[in-house]
């Protein structure tokens, strides 16, 4: 489990493509401090496992499955990610409870500046709509953050807005995405676990 709040930006310095995964390794500081095989780390919101560590880098990998359904899928060599370790039974729970399973991949529509903020409007595929709520919390590419409007319930091309604040916009990727940019989502699993108790009804 995550809480959305990042810890560092790391950097992808080597993709190594296999036939049906690729190994990713990534150069960390924070979150290597305390690091031990086996130990999961989230990823632009994804939850992977620690393979290896040597010199500041640490190697995991990801199956075909996560490149398919995440923006993982178009990770390159050089470029920046956010970073979270697994939540401990210490841990402050500053954002919201996030497993590390992407839902869905959106993509930045367009930012909005304002005086000490930025809004930023993200798509997002029509069958994760439902469960995105204004005030509610969803993470974008591993960052927690609350929903500060929404589209319309019969829009066919639906979308969010987040309220980005300095600190999000400068110690988190989410500062440099552009309109265009995909982002990785996952929404509140609270919402999906009600949804299958009540069997997809809506009231």
């Amino acid at each position: 489990m995550f809480t959305g709040i990042v810890e560092e930006v790391g950097t992808v310095v080597v993709r190594e493509d296999r036939p049906d995964s690729a190994v990713l390794r990534i150069r960390a500081q924070r979150v290597l401090e305390d690091v031990a095989l086996g130990d999961s780390i989230a990823v632009d919101g994804v939850c992977l496992t620690v393979t290896g560590v040597e010199d500041g880098v640490w190697s995991t990998d990801v199956m075909a499955e996560t490149l398919r359904r995440s923006s993982l899928g178009g990770a390159v060599a050089g470029a920046a990610v956010n970073l979270e370790r697994a939540v401990t039974p210490h841990t402050r729970l500053g954002g919201h409870l996030m497993q590390g399973h992407v839902d869905g991949v959106g993509s930045v529509l367009a930012r909005t500046p304002g005086a000490d903020w930025e809004v930023v409007r993200i798509g997002l595929p029509p069958e994760l709509a439902r469960y995105v709520v204004e005030k509610g919390s969803v993470a974008v590419d591993g960052v927690s953050l609350t929903v500060s409007a929404v589209s319309a319930a019969d829009d066919p091309r639906p979308w969010f807005e987040v309220s980005l604040i300095p600190t999000t916009l400068r110690e988190t990727t989410l500062g440099a995405r552009a309109p265009g940019d995909p982002v990785n989502l996952e929404v509140d699993v609270i919402a999906k676990y009600v949804e299958r108790l009540l069997g997809g009804r809506v009231a």
